[in-house]
């Protein structure tokens, strides 16, 4: 499993979204399954798998926005966050 990469989608890409996650959690795994289905391109990182200065970025961005380490963690355009497995939320914030 790569730590971190992009995935192409193959919607056109309306927002920019980033996804963190823990390698060994299901909850990433059911969020990261559900955007792919849902076909939009997002950024990735698996932040169990990264190291030091790239794991220190990613934890910074997600204390930033005040979410602390909590996974799975989208943001969507730098500043809407959905943290958790939330279907629902995910699409809402991706306007599907």
């Amino acid at each position: 499993m790569e730590p971190r990469g992009r995935v192409a989608g193959g919607r056109p890409g309306r927002h920019q979204t980033r996804f963190y996650g823990l390698s060994t959690c299901i909850w990433c795994k059911k969020t990261r399954q559900l955007l792919e289905e849902l076909g939009f391109p997002f950024d990735f990182a698996y932040v169990d798998l990264l190291s030091g200065d790239e794991r220190e970025s990613a934890l910074a961005e997600l204390d930033a926005l005040g979410k602390g380490e909590t996974f799975p963690t989208l943001i969507i355009d730098g500043s809407t966050c959905v943290v958790g497995y939330q279907p629902d939320e995910i699409r809402k914030a991706l306007e599907l």
